[in-house]
This record gives structure tokens, sequence and C-alpha cells, in this order.
């Protein structure tokens, strides 16, 4: 099974995430660091469309940007300009496998698409 992991190696979930996915058997990993390589606008759109959740609900909330676009009530297009001006309001970490697509938040929900 092919796994990729939008990865913030500064992130405790997502360090944890990858381990998931290194230690499980059969699982090839690809690891993109998204702070430096960071999906395009579709891919991201069709990422959160696979995973089943709103824009806004792969919002970074504890970030202050994305506190401001909260408040304000931004739309979701307006969340997906900031995540492209501003890759660390991208919630993580990401992972898609061919069974779906998940915010590992907790980790533990990877097990969902392995």
């Amino acid at each position: 099974m092919k796994a990729t992991i939008w990865h913030n190696p500064k992130c405790g979930t997502s360090r944890k995430t990858l381990a998931i996915l290194e230690e499980t058997p059969g699982v090839d990993v690809t690891v993109i660091e998204y702070l430096n390589t960071p999906p395009t606008r579709d891919q991201l759109t069709a990422l959160y469309a696979r995973a089943g959740i709103s824009v806004r609900d792969g919002l970074r909330a504890k970030e202050e940007e994305a506190k401001a676009l909260i408040a304000a009530n931004a739309s979701e297009d307006q969340i997906l300009d900031a995540m492209m001006a501003n890759p660390v309001l991208i919630e993580r970490p990401l992972v898609a496998t061919d069974k779906g697509v998940r915010l590992c938040r907790p980790q533990e929900k990877v097990s969902e698409i392995l």
C-alpha cells in the first residue's frame, strides 16, 4: 500500500503519525514536508474532499492568522488563499492512501485508511 503524508517534522503528532506509517508492514510512505513543498490549491481542495472535511476544518486554528480568519468569518476561498500564501495555516498531518484521506489528529486516525 502506498501512503503519502504531508508532514511537519517539528510537530509531535505528525512525527507520531509518520512512525505509525513506517512501522506498518507493507506501507510504502512518501513524505512531503508541506512547509517546503505545499500542496497546490487544487490538491488541497481534493484532499479535503476525499477526507470529507471542509477547508475550515483543515485550518490550523492555533495560528494567529487563522484566528483572525475565523473571527472575520472568512469564506472557504479566502481561507484557501491564506493557506496558499502561508502553508503553516494547513493543519497537519494529512495522510492519503488508496483507502482515503485523513487529517490525523489524533495520530490514531491514520489506522482508518490503512
